[in-house]
């Protein structure tokens, strides 16, 4: 950090001897003034942006991980736990059963035990639940 805020004082600096090498007066008389407030704006703004990505951080975000303890309190089985996540990616029964090698009736059993135990009436609801209580990334 000290070390981009030395850099931004030098390129200050920098900035403020061109300013007096191109004869700054002369200049003045020439142009506008809002031609160098633009310029100057512009210097700034880009000295900031830079500024700003060197100095904040980028992080990755943390790896999920399922809350062992809200299945464990819900009763939700590892099966259960499959379906609500193929819940998740929106498919339907069947093609959830097709995914999982079970039969569709299976499934519905499954989402049923599921809203029961999420205290739900729809799969939005459900999902919506999951996500809030980490059961589902």
């Amino acid at each position: 950090m000290v070390r981009t805020m030395l850099i931004y004082a030098l390129a200050l600096a920098l900035a403020a001897s061109a300013l007096q090498w191109i004869e700054y007066k002369y200049l003045t008389r020439a142009f506008s003034g809002e031609l160098y407030i633009v310029l100057i704006a512009i210097g700034f703004a880009a000295l900031g942006m830079w500024a700003g990505n060197r100095l904040t951080r980028k992080t990755a975000p943390p790896p999920f991980a399922i809350n062992e303890a809200a299945l464990d309190a819900l009763g939700i089985s590892p099966r259960e736990c499959e379906v609500l996540s193929q819940l998740s990616a929106g498919l339907s029964n069947k093609e959830i059963a097709r995914a999982l090698g079970i039969s569709p009736n299976t499934v519905k059993t499954h989402v049923a035990r599921l809203f029961e135990k999420l205290s739900v009436e729809r799969r939005t609801q459900a999902i919506r639940k999951a996500r809030s209580l980490a059961l589902i990334p």
